[in-house]
């Protein structure tokens, strides 16, 4: 797909974001915002994948996980806009018996959503057992992953990261939304993460960085990221982005991570992000 219409679609997600979280009054639009173009590129361009039927075993498929689930909002929009589910059920978002609930879980059997994810350090474990049970059964698909890097606070994910690559699992491209901004601040002021690249390459990863708000780039690097597949190694990528991108007060500050606009704010932004498929 060209990248304009990618960033159509961006576009459109973007606003879908802020609709929802601001329906209820409740979310997290920043980290969801910032997100919003390498998850309309990943499935609407890059992966091989199946809306109807879907599968929970994704058999032939490339698989998506999102570990830092409070970004929910984004996740869902890209998942109803490419066919998942009805668009329209975006409005059910963080509702009593909503199946788009604040963090995605399997209980309502969403299609698209194959684990529970919101508390933060899991996915990694899970996309690491999920592409390795593709290379035992003989499957050539890859796994992705989404992870927010104040994530890469907790323990789990090195033990992970030490684990993939002691294992050689070359099927496995993760991405960290690197945006230097976390619920309590800045990442640095909170635990400082040091030199990323370097840790992720000694713990024997190959590590690729791009900009996520470029999409030329994006599928560049993801290119370069899929030719590294098969090698040996796995492959992490740290993408810069801005958390609130598209919405001018909400850039430059971690105060929207867990905040959701008003019905002025709402009106604001929603000013700023051009409706390209029509709202919910």
């Amino acid at each position: 797909m060209e990248n304009i219409e990618l960033e159509r679609i961006a576009s459109q997600v973007r606003r879908d974001i802020l609709r929802m979280v601001a329906g209820v009054q409740s979310g997290h639009p920043g980290g969801s915002l910032g997100c919003a173009d390498f998850l309309t590129l990943l499935y609407f361009h890059e992966m091989n994948h199946q809306n109807d039927p879907f599968s929970m075993d994704g058999k032939g498929e490339d698989l998506f996980f999102l570990s830092n689930g409070h970004i929910s909002p984004v996740w869902y929009s890209v998942l109803s806009r490419s066919g998942y589910f009805p668009v329209k059920e975006l409005g059910s978002f963080r509702k009593l018996g909503s199946r788009l609930q604040g963090h995605p879980s399997t209980d309502k059997k969403l299609p698209g959503v194959r684990m529970a994810s919101g508390s933060l350090g899991q996915g990694l474990s899970v996309a690491i057992g999920a592409a390795a049970s593709k290379k035992l059964n003989g499957d050539h698909s890859l796994v992705y992953t989404l992870h927010g890097d104040g994530e890469l606070q907790e323990g789990q994910i090195w033990e992970a990261a030490m684990y993939a690559a002691a294992k050689k699992v070359d099927n496995l491209i993760a991405t960290i939304d690197y945006n230097g901004r976390q619920i309590d601040g800045d990442v640095d002021d909170v635990l400082s993460l040091g030199n990323l690249r370097a840790k992720w390459e000694a713990f024997g990863w190959h590590c690729l960085e791009m900009d996520g708000h470029d999409m030329q780039e994006m599928k560049d690097t993801l290119g370069k990221a899929r030719a590294l597949c098969g090698h040996s190694k796995p492959v992490v990528i740290l993408m810069k982005t801005e958390m609130g991108m598209g919405v001018d007060f909400m850039m430059g500050t971690h105060k929207w991570h867990g905040s959701p606009p008003n019905e002025e704010q709402l009106a604001q932004g929603l000013s700023q992000l051009s409706e390209t498929l029509g709202d919910y």
